[in-house]
């Protein structure tokens, strides 16, 4: 794996934007450099080509396999171990939004039905705040709803679903 200009500054701005969706940033380096690399890597050459601590690069690339984003592989007559990403850019999508809506949404799809199930019994709380929880599960529910939904459409149809996207705002304003 070559570290050009362009490969670096791909795999330090993954590396920030990991940070800004709540993941560290050797962790999102490490998914970069696996995804971009032409074939699997060592985990001592992720050292060297990061300029990370060998410990960082085994722990994130341990959560990276927690994940479903990397997984180890061998090389015939080689007992060192080699790790490598999804490749499929659609499928890596589909990964990082399961483990973010196992994360994130369903623990919030639970907190807000039982701030709805309580608030419903408060006679102290006002009907505005009480309208505004359950408009907030709504649109989650919405959302997750409409996760499940995509999460089962093959890729094929749903970049040409993607492709369409205009065209369909348009007919259902009309």
């Amino acid at each position: 794996m070559q570290m050009t200009p362009a490969v670096e500054k791909y795999v330090l701005h993954w590396g920030e934007m990991g940070t800004r969706w709540g993941t560290n940033r050797t962790v999102a380096q490490i998914q970069a450099l696996l995804y971009l690399s032409p074939k699997p890597l060592r985990a001592d050459e992720i050292v060297d080509l990061l300029s990370v601590a060998r410990s960082n690069v085994s722990t994130s690339i341990r959560e990276l396999q927690s994940y479903g984003l990397v997984r180890m592989t061998h090389i015939l007559g080689d007992r060192r171990d080699y790790f490598e990403s999804l490749h499929d850019v659609w499928e890596l999508f589909r990964v990082i939004i399961q483990q973010r809506k196992q994360r994130e949404l369903n623990p919030t799809l639970t907190m807000l039905r039982g701030c709805v199930e309580e608030v419903d019994g408060e006679d102290q709380t006002d009907q505005i705040t009480k309208e505004r929880i359950r408009n907030m599960l709504e649109f989650v529910e919405t959302t997750n709803s409409w996760y499940e939904e995509v999460s089962d459409i093959p890729t094929s149809t749903l970049t040409k679903l993607m492709a369409l996207g205009k065209k369909i705002t348009k007919l259902v304003r009309k």
